[in-house]
């Protein structure tokens, strides 16, 4: 696929099924990844994968969450928890892991690894691969980040949700270019 197909054509799809990528299409995405802009070439990402059983453990610690948060969590709540890794037979969780650093700060580091899952994204679209980027209130609730082993240092920046189409791809909408574009003058 030509890089602009991938860029102009690339849309999330959220229904996705077995099976999931495979290795040589898992190297291809982190390859992708690893080439985001980084300012300082200080690589302030990692990444988790999450398949098979591990979504449903992922699941668990979803509801756990929930239940730390909400005391009072009615079950269908608990279950939809439970049920947000099983949307897709691989996860792929994107950590920005900020370092001091005395010409990059924070935010450039955060962004760096938002282009990474971006990054992730495109190689996934240009592969044939349904890919869809999540947060909600699982990508900023400090249980999941410990349950998940994240450091003092570290964010989830991104659940990438990747797998098989269910349906065809539908087409990304047209976007007038000039309503986001203005001359500066000065």
């Amino acid at each position: 696929m030509e890089a602009l197909d991938a860029l102009l054509n690339r849309v999330s799809v959220p229904r996705l099924v077995e099976p999931a990528p495979d290795a040589a299409q898992r190297e291809m995405l982190f390859r992708a990844a690893l080439r985001a802009p980084d300012h300082g070439q200080l690589r302030p990402w990692r990444f988790l994968t999450v398949e098979g059983q591990a979504r449903e453990r992922m699941g668990e610690l979803f509801a756990e969450a929930l239940q730390v948060a909400d005391a009072h969590a009615v079950p269908e709540a608990l279950n939809k928890a439970r049920g947000m890794p099983l949307r897709a037979p691989l996860l792929v969780v994107v950590i920005a892991r900020v370092q001091a650093h005395p010409k990059v700060p924070a935010s450039e580091q955060v962004i760096a690894a938002g282009c990474a899952a971006h990054g992730m994204l495109l190689a996934a679209h240009a592969q044939g691969i349904g890919a869809v980027w999540r947060t909600g209130d699982m990508a900023y609730n400090a249980h999941v980040a410990k349950g998940l082993g994240l450091a003092a240092d570290e964010q989830i920046i991104a659940y990438l949700y990747l797998g098989t189409p269910e349906r065809e791809l539908r087409r990304a909408p047209e976007v007038r270019v000039e309503d986001f574009v203005s001359a500066w003058e000065g």
